[in-house]
């Protein structure tokens, strides 16, 4: 297992996504157009004294994803923490007829990617979340009923399949297992390793998930932090 996954948020902003990241010395953090997410180099006090001035200036939220939970630099406050899994595609995969319900996504759609993510929560979305990676959508009519796509790349080999969501009417009708097999089809053929994270408490989605072929490879945490 790439080691750069226990770390994923340090890892691509300090690697292939590097020029998505805002740095202060010792800690980084994503351009706040794509997301909340952020990290240090370690707990070290110079560190955690730069993780501290990009949580104080930040316009939202700093979102920590590590296999533990961050501790709060002097200044700042958790203002929550969650149970993650990371899951890891490591398998060859089967390969899957092509499906002309799925589209790929492009900026003519964001309003309604943008409506979508913000109703049903997948995880954070910004105003440039949909620039990570190519987004696949299917569509019921003019509206777009779901829709999944990538997001971190945080090691040469691997990349993150994200922002799975259905509008509520429309679930039930494996729309969402058709988008992540999909986006991991697209993933494998240039030669990636799909990987995501999960809410450890979400059962559903974890078991579809290991239907897909994927298989828990570590805990995780996500700590949020906000000025104190």
């Amino acid at each position: 297992m790439n080691n750069a996954l226990s770390r994923p948020v340090w890892s691509m902003l300090n690697g292939e996504q590097s020029d998505l990241g805002l740095a202060n010395n010792s800690a980084v953090r994503i351009d706040p157009r794509y997301g909340p997410f952020g990290a240090a180099r370690d707990q070290s006090d110079a560190a955690q004294a730069d993780l501290a001035e990009i949580v104080r200036t930040s316009p939202h939220e700093i979102w920590l994803v590590e296999p533990e939970e961050w501790p709060a630099p002097r200044g700042t406050r958790v203002v929550r923490t969650a149970p993650l899994v990371q899951m890891v595609a490591d398998g060859e995969g089967n390969a899957t007829n092509v499906d002309p319900s799925i589209i790929p996504l492009t900026d003519a759609d964001v309003s309604e990617m943008t409506d979508l993510a913000l109703a049903t929560e997948p995880g954070p979305w910004g105003e440039l979340t949909h620039k990570y990676g190519q987004f696949f959508g299917i569509r019921d009519g003019d509206k777009l009923a779901a829709m999944a796509g990538e997001r971190m790349r945080p090691a040469p080999g691997y990349a993150e399949v994200s922002g799975v969501c259905t509008w509520p009417e429309y679930r039930g009708q494996g729309m969402a297992r058709r988008l992540i097999a999909h986006v991991m089809q697209a993933q494998r053929a240039r030669g990636d390793t799909p990987f995501l994270h999960s809410y450890a408490g979400n059962a559903a989605a974890i078991g579809l998930y290991e239907s897909l072929g994927f298989k828990i490879a570590r805990t995780m945490i996500v700590t949020v932090l906000a000025p104190d």
